[in-house]
């Protein structure tokens, strides 16, 4: 994907070092930047809205809990 991007994925939100992933439903992964901690979605199934800052890299407008 090109840079500037705009990214709407559903996943996994997991953890990572120091940081946080998204295990997307389709494969993969992208390393996410947050504006703050979503502390209450961690191991949970989220949608997240953003901008594709570079390859595999999101910078995060928004994280919420998925639709099933």
């Amino acid at each position: 994907m090109v840079t500037g991007t705009p990214i709407d994925e559903t996943g996994i939100l997991v953890r990572e070092g120091g940081g946080f992933c998204l295990r997307r439903d389709r494969g993969g992964r992208f390393l996410l930047e947050l504006p703050r901690v979503p502390v209450d979605e961690v191991e949970k199934r989220v949608r997240v809205i953003g901008t594709m800052l570079s390859e595999g890299h999101v910078l995060v407008d928004g994280v919420s809990i998925a639709d099933r």
